[in-house]
Formats: structure tokens, sequence, C-alpha cells
């Protein structure tokens, strides 16, 4: 195959519509818009090929312009000033003003000085300013009114109290009308902190009350352990002003269009790229099959291209001479299928089409050309599927997107560019300033635009794609995607002492089931026996048994095959001694930390670090990873796990806690092949049912995995908590999201979501969100049959379910289902899901009916059980 790459010296100026094909629904019509070619194209010489020779309208075979949906950000500030009213200070007045463009409404609440919780309150009736409206008993909204000072544009709300209100603070964020977009501070609400307090009595660290049991506190302080001295409640507010640095994302539409046409050599096809944007990298390659996996295209390959993993180029397009964008074009033979590609505008911003990649069909083309594929079965219908699919399903409404082996489809956000922007000029305008606090700030505004209400995600490529500059190493913990995971453990197995000793003669047995990955326990001393309050990192003889016999265990997995996660807890740690003030906040062993490894807000431990980046785990000392100190300490750790016992990856505890930005970090030193992070929170309910759309909290799983920059997946509690509620109440239409997908984390990004039914924590003993009894076997056949990547609890595993659970492991390995399979599915109704993944394998749950259709498939059922079904296509 020869190739070559041009920078045309034209462009097609003029855009004509025809309607190439209409189905027989109305909606159903295929549009595509052709570029009136000049007559001729440029005469330009490149490499070997031959300068293309004179063309005409007729020669055009293919031209799609795809929309290309990016965000832009925009700097604003947000001011806070309050003073008193009168000379006697009977009255407070706090002003809150925006100068960001946009019809912005204030959700606020206030926090009383007898309340030491996070909750808001709603403010005394009084006190709201007119036009406000009250949020579902916590919180009020309140219009800002827009100015216009000195040529710009400013939007205020004033609020007036009495001073001897007992209010200690007010919290707020500010929310777009129209679009919708949240504005916070640091990744956390905005806080007006109106009275200062003291805090007697602070609570004592869990393992001073596991240690010494004999320490005695009052009834009081075990009931309320953060006091005021509510003395403080009657002095005067201070007067303050401050400014705060925000952003605010908004979308831009551009284009880029592809035409295809006839090259002057009979076995060649001529494509052509035409952006709008300028300095653009396309990531791109070809098919020679409708499966649409990736290969690389033949040698010469264009200038200023690189290979990524060899099955894709990135390539360079060359800028317009009018400087309207940029464009480029190279021939290719027509024995392929179709070209696939995303783009590239800087390094972390991808653009793909609407969370697919982007796909040039050129089967249909070589129908038309050759007789020889009319010989091979090429039908109109086939033809139509294959080029044109995704242009009608779109109008349909039920765009199915096709993931694949090769290439990474799914999501990426803007958020990491945006932050890295911001933070090169936040570092040269703020020189003198601690490059520690620039990287807390630098995560803050990056978590900041989770609230918009559209999720904001580009091609999983994006997370994956290696820079143009080849010293650049990129880690990624997210394995081959084929893993199958197995917890080894529950919340007993720490009881007798063995477990390393107990499991080991279990892995031969695993690995004949098909499991390829195993999570063991926390391997550190820990104030609780579990494992999950830990104190020494470097010692590791736990309840779960000793060093040696966990090294012993570990080589026998590897023996057989199995690849081993460690259980790591990074969020907290508990400390060995107390202050002088007996607060246990100094560490021992090998890592002497001191409270400045301690974040400043969390409450209870007097910490002198940077404020949290996360949410405060309360009952260990929560650590701070914005100090230098910790992330040396912690990525030297991870990378001696690794060397002296030999895992092979991580589990990582309560990542809530603290930015996934860090967890890149501690990634690329440590090089794990699999990494998976515990992002648990609450669905969304209303008046205790569950609500349809869960998109907003998918979207905050999504969100760590972005900050992570993709290195590492997250457990799908979206999945787990809708089939609860679709399982448990026989509602099985939840499990299709409004566009005909997943509803969970594996619709949005499947290779990123490690998707379960149970653990040690909802299920085992604990039982604190435990699966719907009996339908045990209808999660798993779910999971087990569908993209992302499958774990299995251990007590499921040796139970009754084991044959179940045996097979469907099986039929998944046979079938070879992966992260990134595609799912289209069926049916979808009160008492029924039905689904069909890669073409491969069909699945009802539920007690309603479902066969699959027949048609050229002879579907063989694999596997049965209570109210599922599982169908295999030989």
């Amino acid at each position: 195959m020869s190739l070559t790459w041009w920078e045309p010296l034209l462009h097609w100026p003029r855009t004509e519509s025809r309607v190439l094909f209409s189905g027989g629904h109305s909606k159903t019509k295929l549009i595509l818009r052709l570029p009136r070619a000049p007559s001729v194209l440029p005469l330009l010489r490149a490499g070997i090929s031959e300068t293309p020779s004179v063309v005409s309208d007729t020669d055009v075979v293919f031209s799609q312009t795809f929309p290309l949906k990016r965000t832009n950000t925009v700097e604003g500030k947000v001011s806070v000033k309050v003073g008193r009213v009168d000379k006697e200070g009977s009255r407070t007045q706090v002003v809150v003003c925006c100068n960001l463009q946009g019809k912005w409404i204030m959700h606020w609440g206030v926090t009383y000085c007898d309340d030491e919780s996070s909750e808001w309150d709603q403010p005394p009736s009084e006190m709201r300013p007119p036009g406000s409206i009250t949020i579902k008993g916590y919180a009020v909204e309140t219009p800002m009114k827009r100015y216009l000072v000195e040529g710009q544009v400013l939007h205020e709300v004033q609020i007036e109290f009495d001073s001897s209100k007992s209010i200690a603070a007010i919290n707020f964020v500010l929310r777009e009308e129209e679009k919708g977009a949240w504005i916070q501070h640091k990744g956390r609400d905005f806080r007006i902190q109106l009275r200062n307090h003291v805090q007697q009595g602070l609570f004592d660290q869990v393992s001073n009350f596991l240690l010494k049991p004999d320490n005695s506190h009052s009834k009081d302080q075990e009931c309320n352990p953060v006091l005021l001295d509510h003395s403080l409640n009657h002095r005067h507010i201070s007067d303050f002003y401050e400014e705060y640095s925000v952003i605010k994302e908004e979308f831009v539409l551009n284009s880029v269009t592809i035409t295809v046409r006839k090259s002057c050599e009979a076995d060649k096809h001529l494509v052509y790229f035409d952006a709008d944007l300028p300095d653009v990298i396309i990531h791109w390659g070809v098919c020679r099959n409708d499966i649409k996996n990736w290969e690389l295209p033949p040698a010469p390959f264009p200038p200023s291209s690189n290979i990524f993993r060899q099955n894709a180029l990135q390539t360079l397009l060359q800028p317009k001479a009018n400087g309207s964008g940029s464009c480029g074009f190279f021939y290719l033979d027509k024995d392929i299928t179709g070209v696939l590609f995303v783009l590239k505008l800087n390094k972390d911003t991808w653009l793909n089409d609407q969370g697919a990649d982007f796909y040039i069909p050129l089967a249909s083309f070589k129908k038309k050309d050759s007789t020889a594929a009319e010989e091979q079965g090429w039908s109109r219908e086939h033809e139509f599927r294959d080029g044109n699919q995704q242009t009608v399903e779109t109008h349909q409404g039920s765009y199915q997107v096709a993931y694949t082996d090769d290439i990474i489809l799914g999501i990426r956000s803007l958020l990491t560019n945006i932050a890295s922007e911001r933070g090169k000029k936040e570092k040269s305008k703020e020189a003198q300033e601690n490059i520690l606090r620039e990287i807390e700030k630098l995560a803050a505004e990056a978590y900041n635009i989770f609230r918009s209400s559209t999720p904001a995600f580009v091609d999983e490529s994006a997370q994956e794609t290696e820079q143009l500059k080849p010293s650049e190493k990129v880690c990624s913990g997210t394995g081959s995607g084929h893993e199958i995971l197995c917890q080894g453990f529950n919340w007993e197995s720490h009881k007798s002492g063995r477990w390393y000793v107990e499991l080991k003669p279990k892995a031969d047995e695993l690995a004949s089931l098909g499991f390829t990955t195993v999570w063991l326990p926390p391997p550190t001393e820990s104030v609780s026996p579990e494992g999950y309050m830990p104190k020494d990192l470097y010692n590791l003889n736990s309840r779960y048994g000793g060093i040696e016999e966990l090294k012993d265990l570990v080589k026998k997995f590897h023996e057989v095959g199995i690849k081993v996660l460690g259980d790591v807890v990074l969020n907290h740690r508990c400390a060995h001694y107390p202050n002088a003030n007996g607060i246990w906040n100094i560490f021992g062993g090998r890592l002497t930390w001191d409270d400045r490894a301690i974040v400043a807000d969390d409450p209870h431990f007097q910490g002198r670090g940077n404020k949290s980046s996360g949410d405060n785990f309360h009952a260990a000392p929560n650590i701070d990873h914005s100090q230098e100190f910790v992330r040396k300490d912690l990525k030297d750790w991870l990378c001696w796990l690794r060397k002296e016992v030999g895992y092979d990856g991580w589990r990582l505890d309560f990542v809530r806690g603290f930015w996934g930005g860090y967890v890149k970090d501690y990634i690329v030193a440590s090089e794990p092949y699999f990494c998976v992070g515990e992002y648990w929170d609450s669905l969304s309910y209303e008046y205790g049912v569950m609500e349809y759309n869960q998109d907003a909290h998918r979207q905050r799983i999504i969100d760590w995995i972005n900050d992570t920059n993709g290195t590492s997946g997250a457990f799908d509690v979206t999945t787990k908590g809708i089939l609860h509620t679709a399982l448990e109440k026989c509602e099985y239409w939840r499990l299709s999201d409004v566009k005909g997908k997943p509803p969970g984390v594996l619709g949005w990004w499947p290779s990123r979501a490690v998707t379960f039914i149970e653990n040690h924590d909802t299920g085992s003993t604990q039982g604190h969100w435990r699966f719907p009894s009996g339908k045990e076997m209808q999660g798993y056949a779910y999971i087990l049959t569908h993209p992302g990547t499958p774990a299995v609890f251990y007590d499921h595993l040796f139970s009754h379910y084991r044959h179940e659970i045996s097979k469907l492991i099986s039929l998944r390995r046979r079938c070879k289902i992966h992260c990134r399979s595609t799912v289209k599915i069926m049916k979808v109704e009160r008492d029924v899901y039905a689904a069909e993944i890669d073409e491969k394998v069909a699945i009802k749950i539920g007690p309603g009916d479902y066969e699959p259709s027949s048609g050229s498939k002879k579907w063989v059922l694999a596997a049965e059980g209570n109210e599922y079904k599982v169908w295999e296509a030989p």
C-alpha cells in the first residue's frame, strides 16, 4: 500500500446537502454535506507518490461533517464583603459578588454556633433577601441582581441580619440558571466564617480507645466531642473583604469534514480531512473488517507521525493557507474497510464522536467499485449498516457505541487541561507562593467543574494515549481489558490469624475457575483487626498473617498465573503517640511524621498541613497529600510493596478523601498492572425512592477517574445501586438510561468500571448494603456478561452459587467478552431486561419472557438459573 500526505493549498469553501438515503420512518434520513471541490486538486508532491490528477464532483464517494463539541474556560472573581450596618454593630451585612457572564443564583444556607456538623440549615426568614425560595428544607436560592459598574457586569446578593443571632457561618455555591453550571471554592462550598469558637474535649483517636480501654471520658464528651465556648457568640463580627479566583466552563462547537474521493489509481481512495481548528493531531488507524479493530496502516507514514502501540498513528494536520483551520489528505488501498480516528487538540484535550471513535466507512465503496465484493456476499443491507449506521441511529435516538479490543472508547474530561493551564498562570503570578499550596489549588479548581449539568467526557483513547514526544512515559494501571477479579477475603477473614495460609491452597482452584486477578486484604499493622486503620505502614505482620506468609501466598498466585492486588489505605493513618495537648497525631514506625502530615481542617486531630482536597474520614487523622514529604514517603512505600511483596496492583481505600491527581502520581511512581479506587457515595433518592436518572452519581465517579488521568479504574457503585432497586422491586426498566445505554459507569466509561454486587463492607457479616436475597445470580449474570471488569465476592464463590458463577466465567472467557465489549439492549420493560453483547452473547434477567431472534444466528442456551438465561452464538 502506498500512502502519502499533502498540505493542500486550496480548500473547498462551499457545501451542498444531498439526501443519500431515506428510511421508512419519517425521522430516519441520512443527510451528508458534500463540499464543492475545485475542478483541479492542488499540484503537490510529497514522498514517493505521484501528484493526484484532475477529479470532479462525480469522484466524491463519501463526505460528512462531524460536529466537535469541546469546552472553553472563562476566569472570573467571586468577592465576599462583611461589614456592620450601624455604628453599634447591631446589624451585619454580607455582600456576595460575581463578575462572570450569565444569570446567577446564590444557593446558600447557614451554620449555627451550636452545630458542629457540616450540614446546612435554612437561614431565618427575616435574613432572606426578596425573591428567595426554599430548597428541600436545608437551603435557599436567591437570584443575584445584575449591575453595570465601570463597563463591567457584576452580579450581587446582599444579606442583612441581626448580629446577635447565633449564626457561625454562611455557606454558599453559585449556580448559573440557564446552563446549570456550578461555581465552588477549591472544590468545596464557599464558607463565610462569621464567628470564631474554641474547641474543647477534642475527639481522641480510635487507636486511643482500643489500646487504652481504661481511658476515661465523660458521657457528655462522648456524645458531643466538640464543645463550643458560647461566650464568644455575642462578640461583634469583624469586617473583612476577600476575593476568590474562579473559572466557568463553556461549550464551543467546531467541526471536521471528511471527504473520500476516487483516485486516479484504480485500487486507491483519497481521504481528505478539513477541520476549522488549528494545530490538530489526528490519532488514526485503519480496519479491514466490520468488527472495526484498529490496525496500523502500512508504511510509508505521513510526515510528523508517531506510531502509537503498533495499531495507530498520531499525525499533525497542516495549517490551511487562509489560517481558518487545518487539513490534510492521504491515499488508502481499497481493501481497507474503514478509517477510525479521534482528534487531539493539546496534551489533555481530545475530541470524538459523541463518545465513540469517528468512523469513515470504505467497505461500501469497495462494493460499488468491485464485483469481487458482490461475490463475497456483500449486500445493500450490510453496506448500509456498516457505512451509515452511526448517522441513522443517532437520528433515531438509539446510538450504540462500538467498543473494540485495541482502541479505548469512552470518556475524557477537559478538566485536567483546564487545571494545568490555570496552574501555570498562578505559578507565574505568585512565584513566592509555596508550590504545595499551588498543587492543592490546582486540584480543587479541577474538582470545581464537576458541578456542570452536562457530563464532560471525550474518548477513552485520550486517557491512554502517549504524547508525540517519545521521552514522556505514561503508566496506566488499567490491565489488559480481560481481567476477572476475585475478592479473596471477607470481613471475618482476620479472625483465625492465618488467612494467608488458609487461602494459599485455593490458588489452583481460582486459576482453574478462570480468575485472572485476586484482591488481598490490607497487609499493614492496624488498630482495627480488619486492616483499615493502619499505623506502621512498613510493618506487614497483620491479623491475616506475617510478611513471609504473605510473600509465599503472592508467589503461589503468580505460579498459577494470577495477578495480586494489595489493599492500600492512603487517606488516613493512625498515630502512635499523643502531642502535648493529648491529641494523637504523632506517628512512629519507619515513617515518623508529625502533625504537618495531617490536613488542617480535620476537626479532631489538630493538623498543621493544608486543607483537605476531599472528604474527611473522622475516625483517624486524614493525611495531607499536598505535602511533598508525604507524597515521597508514600511513593517509596508503594514501590517497596511492589518489590518486597510482589503485588501487581492496588485496590485503593476511601479515595473520596483526597484528590485523584495524587493517585496519578502514586500510580506513575509504582507502575501497577491494575488499579481500582473505592469512590463511594450515595445515589440519588427522592422521598426514599431511587431516582431513575443517576447521571450525577456516575459523573462523580468519572470525575475522580479523570483526576487520576485515567490511570485507575473505580468500583461501579452506580451499577450496583441500580441493580438493587431494579431486581428487588421488579423495575428492570431502570437498566437502560435515556440514551439506551447501561445506566452505570460501564455505560459511559466501561474500561474503567469495576463492576460488583457485593464486597466485605456490603455483604459478609457487616451487611451494610446487602444485595437483594435470592437475586444474586441475576446480578452475576449481568456483570459477567457485560463490559467492565467484573469482581466476584469470596463468600459467593465458595457457596452454592459456585457452579453457576463458574459457568458464567467460562462463557465470558470463551466468547472473549472484555471491558470494552459492545452492549445492545434488546428489551427493557417492567419485568425483563435483555441485551446482546458483541453479537456473541445474549442475556435475559427477570421473570418476563425473552428469546433472542434466530435470524442468521443459531443461539444456544449456555447458562440458566433463577430468573436468568444466557445464550451463546457458536
